[in-house]
């Protein structure tokens, strides 16, 4: 049994973590951070430092300004970590690869198994498309969401850019009265209500237009790919694993 500290237990995330977790016959929580320690079966602390339970694996699921704190521990510790935090800036973005040079590190923007089977499909056709396609993402989340594009949209935006041979920029939201630039990459947020993750991808032809499309229904969507992600870099050596490996192991 792999044995997991959940960080931001308490959050929407963390919430429907632990309730999955219960039917797992592969990970037991056995200890959470939150300020909030309501409601919990298992231990919960203020800070990861004051944990000193026996540990396998870290599972992050908070806010960006933890990641410091949860660098320091893992490292110390020697634990691997799974991320699963959106927002991060690209200071912080470069502490989760330092970190992945000393200990196994799991970092992708988006857990779902679907959205990363999308973002490998995007490898293969991208380049292809673009000659004859404009390319458009647009994203919508629920309105407690902080951080805009989101995460995964970032993601799809960024695999587009690398598999396209031809330099393409990125146009967050279109404002103003100009014309689509032929090498545009339109990236749109939208936030209302308790929308949980709405990410379309679209490529508009002359007469045609492919339409690309990912909704998640529940959050348990993401729940089962980070409980996937923990028993995936249990063991693992040094280095920096994302959902492709695990998306790439079970095809």
């Amino acid at each position: 049994m792999i044995r997991m500290v959940l960080n931001g237990c308490n959050g929407k995330m963390g919430k429907v973590i632990s309730e999955m977790a219960k039917a797992s016959t592969n990970i037991s929580i056995v200890a959470g951070i939150d300020k909030n320690s309501s409601g919990l079966t298992y231990p919960c602390y203020n800070h990861i430092n004051e944990c000193e339970d026996e540990i396998d694996v870290i599972l992050d699921f908070s806010r960006p300004d933890a990641l410091d704190a949860l660098c320091q521990y893992s490292k110390a510790k020697n634990i691997p970590i799974v991320f699963c935090t959106t927002g991060y800036t690209e200071k912080q973005l470069s502490k989760i690869h330092s970190l992945s040079e000393d200990i196994a590190v799991f970092h992708s923007a988006n857990m779902s198994i679907g959205i990363n089977i999308i973002n490998n499909m995007l490898r293969s056709i991208s380049n292809m498309l673009y000659k004859d396609f404009d390319i458009e993402i647009i994203e919508k989340h629920h309105n407690q969401k902080v951080d805009a594009p989101s995460g995964t949209a970032l993601l799809l935006a960024n695999t587009i850019k690398d598999s396209i041979e031809d330099e393409t920029i990125f146009n967050n939201g279109r404002n103003g009265l100009h014309k689509r630039e032929r090498n545009e990459i339109g990236i749109h947020a939208i936030r209302g209500g308790n929308i949980i993750g709405d990410h379309e991808i679209i490529f508009a032809g002359k007469g045609e237009c492919i339409e690309i499309k990912h909704t998640a229904i529940s959050r348990e969507v993401f729940a089962i790919g980070a409980l996937k992600a923990c028993e995936y870099i249990y063991g693992k050596e040094k280095g920096l694993y994302s959902m492709d490996d695990v998306v790439n192991t079970s095809l």
